[in-house]
């Protein structure tokens, strides 16, 4: 390799270092999907955690507003009923539905009850005869989320009230090779002169410790974008993944569990309730037989019915020994058993007419058949020869 062409190769690193690694993509090229300065600098800003829903906290969804696109079904509760009206309803772009001779009332920016309402009066003004209408909702289309940047299918994807994070990557055909795992972010819509809302999304840590801090609950226009790695991300992954994008991922985690390297928090009988990640465990629940480390006392035992006590210093087993089974001094031989036959006998004592006995000759096989008598008329049907 020339001088030349070591200078170009120097220089481009540390031009890359300079510059942050951010304006290089994995590929000596400007990264396909880069992570723009202001959402990373409002993401880590975020408080953690954030007062958001997440999995294990999900909160149900404000009433469903009907937008264009959405699909109603609108027929008579009973069905037996004269009432006759076109049953799947597409709310247009002007946010009616057609009723046929009943109008075309508007029904977007209502909720399901309000419309069903609407459709009542519609249908009272011209029958004269009361009849009960039903509306439901078969079709939203207009409530969706969106995955965007190096996922292997982005797009948008309807909202059902029970995705978080972990669902919409998912459901996106997952995180592509070039992904930057440690700079995913979340983003909700806010208005024009408003503040903004963009949270990180930890995915090694939701994935792999089931940490449900950033697996926050999708809500209608959410956007979730996976940003391409960076130059030096793609040369030194270690380093990026022992140094954490944002505070939300550098949290420390504590099992669940005792045994060594227990973090605080399991209830012992002798040191009453459990503080820490795992409060509100009963006492003597610890599993393993092993509390987590105790804040004032160390880790402590739980006693378990089936442990055994160490030895004393003098070897012996503290407790007096359990009483050995007495053993008879002599047992009683069996009775002799008869011999089993090695063979069958030479005959045997009866057999049915027709069958041949044990050491019988069958004789040689027959060459001929025996003639079989004719009638005197012969068959009937047959020639005579």
């Amino acid at each position: 390799m020339s001088r030349r062409s070591l200078f170009v190769i120097v220089a481009g690193l540390w031009g890359a270092a300079a510059a942050g690694c951010s304006s290089l993509g994995g590929s000596f090229g400007p990264p396909t999907h880069p992570l723009i300065p202001e959402a990373k600098g409002i993401r880590d800003s975020a408080p953690v955690p954030a007062p958001v829903p997440r999995e294990l906290a999900k909160v149900l969804h404000a009433p469903y507003v009907v937008e264009p696109g959405d699909t109603l079904l609108v027929q008579p509760a009973e069905l037996d009923a004269p009432l006759r009206l076109p049953p799947d309803q597409l709310v247009l772009a002007d946010g009616t539905i057609d009723l046929g001779k009943y109008g075309r009332p508007v029904v977007a920016g209502r909720t399901v009850p309000e419309i069903e309402a609407i459709v009542q009066e519609a249908v009272k003004a011209k029958e004269k005869d009361p009849v009960t209408v039903n509306v439901r909702l078969v079709g939203r289309a207009s409530k969706v989320y969106y995955v965007l940047g190096e996922v292997n299918a982005p797009g948008a994807f309807p909202v059902t009230g029970r995705e978080t994070v972990l669902d919409a990557i998912v459901a996106a055909g997952n995180l592509t090779r070039r992904a930057s795992q440690e700079n995913i972010i979340l983003d909700r819509p806010t208005p024009p002169d408003g503040c903004r809302v963009v949270l990180p999304v930890c995915w090694r840590e939701i994935t792999q410790l089931g940490d449900t801090t950033t697996n926050y609950q999708i809500m209608p226009g959410d956007r979730i974008f996976v940003p391409t790695q960076t130059l030096c991300e793609t040369l030194l992954p270690q380093r990026f993944q022992a140094k954490k994008a944002c505070g939300a991922c550098v949290r420390p985690q504590v099992p669940c569990w005792g045994g060594n390297g227990g973090g605080p928090g399991c209830a012992d009988p002798a040191h009453g309730a459990a503080a820490g990640p795992l409060a509100g465990r009963a006492p003597g629940t610890c599993p393993g037989g092993k509390c987590c480390a105790d804040p004032v006392a160390g880790p402590v035992a739980v006693p378990s019915p089936l442990a055994i006590a160490p030895p004393t210093p003098g070897g012996a087993i503290p407790g007096p020994m359990p009483t050995p089974m007495p053993i008879p001094e002599t047992v009683a031989a069996p009775g002799p058993i008869d011999p089993i036959p090695t063979s069958l006998p030479p005959t045997l004592p009866s057999t049915p007419s027709g069958l041949v006995r044990p050491g019988e000759s069958l004789g040689p096989p027959p060459t001929s058949l025996p003639p079989i008598p004719m009638p005197e008329g012969g068959l009937p049907g047959v020639p005579r020869p």
